[in-house]
């Protein structure tokens, strides 16, 4: 591993390092395939064509980290609540997965601190960290196979930054918890789908919701109502409707 840095110029070196040092921190483990994790914090803002015509970023490790992190939470919720039903455990799960969620996450661990992205797009690093974390899993389990990959889901991400009790009495449907509020206040609320980004595996769409014709929040999701949902949890968080849920 340091013979192999030492052949890199000295900006990748460093990048490299970079990398390494954040996945002890973050993970525990040094990686064995480096360049999976180089993948894995490239987004496709600043990703170039290789000489197949592919444009490579990490928006595949994503699709791929998307589903293994999703499996791994199941699999800790199925063995942690053994006699709550299927729609307990789907609505838990998707708490803790949901785009809001990941995002928080993966900036209180630090994958700002490896990211690469269009620097001049300032706002861009706030959408696109949870879908780094997604990134960072499916490299995880590349590199260091399912059972280790679960163990970084579970000891290094759920127990140590989420309040389970707290994630269990919250509602998940905030859009319809949303408008039920608007009606009791006697207050119009309205979503609007304002954007809708094409990438290569999926659609990523962003949802502003509106409160009386005044802009409240925006949302992320790659369906038009997970980002609606997103974006009337924030709404939600704001007006007091619902306690804020915060990675610990």
């Amino acid at each position: 591993m340091v013979w192999d840095l030492l052949k890199l110029p000295k900006r990748k070196q460093a990048s490299d390092k970079k990398i390494i040092s954040a996945l002890e921190t973050i993970a525990g483990f040094t990686p064995k395939n480096l360049e999976l994790y180089r993948l894995a914090t490239l987004h496709s803002s600043i990703a170039k064509e290789g000489k197949n015509g592919f444009k490579e970023s990490n928006e595949r490790l994503e699709y791929l980290g998307d589903a293994i992190l999703g499996a791994a939470v199941a699999d800790f919720l199925f063995k942690k609540f053994p006699f709550k039903d299927e729609g307990f455990l789907t609505e838990i799960r998707s708490r803790i997965v949901n785009r809001e969620s990941l995002n928080l996450l993966a900036k209180k661990i630090g994958i700002g601190s490896i990211v690469q992205f269009d620097q001049k797009n300032a706002q861009l690093q706030q959408v696109i960290l949870g879908n780094t974390l997604e990134a960072l899993v499916g490299a995880i389990y590349l590199d260091k196979g399912y059972l280790k990959c679960k163990h970084f889901v579970i000891n290094k991400l759920i127990i140590p930054h989420y309040d389970l009790d707290q994630l269990i009495n919250v509602s998940s449907n905030f859009k319809s918890k949303l408008i039920e509020w608007g009606q009791r206040e006697g207050k119009e609320v309205r979503f609007e789908i304002v954007s809708v980004q094409k990438g290569k595996l999926h659609k990523e769409f962003t949802a502003q919701v509106f409160v009386a014709d005044e802009e409240m929040s925006t949302g992320f999701g790659n369906s038009k109502k997970k980002a609606e949902q997103d974006a009337a949890f924030k709404t939600c968080e704001k007006l007091n409707i619902i306690q804020k849920v915060e990675v610990k």
